[in-house]
């Protein structure tokens, strides 16, 4: 089965393409994989890091919100990304 394939059509939680990235670089790092195994799992380990950047960035998002909903000062900017404010700032921040 292709595992490119199986990136796309099934959900892979953070942790299981965290590990699967680690077994693939213990692999490659073997300098037993042939060019051709080690371009496949190039391509899949590619795909890997665009899911774990994705989660991170959704769990970075989600963390964010619930804290400043604690104070009832969330702001999103027009990325559609909650707007930063220097720490320990007390003007509101601006987009």
């Amino acid at each position: 089965m292709n595992k490119n394939k199986e990136l796309t059509t099934s959900p892979i939680t953070f942790e299981a393409a965290f590990q699967r990235l680690e077994e693939i670089l213990e692999k490659m790092n073997t300098n037993t994989v042939s060019l051709d195994e080690s371009l496949l799992l190039y391509e899949e380990a590619d795909g890997l890091i665009a899911i774990c950047n994705k989660r991170l960035n959704e769990a970075e998002k989600k963390v964010s919100i619930l804290m400043k909903n604690r104070n009832g000062d969330l702001t999103i900017g027009a990325d559609d990304k909650p707007v930063m404010q220097n720490f320990g700032s007390t003007t509101p921040p601006t987009s």
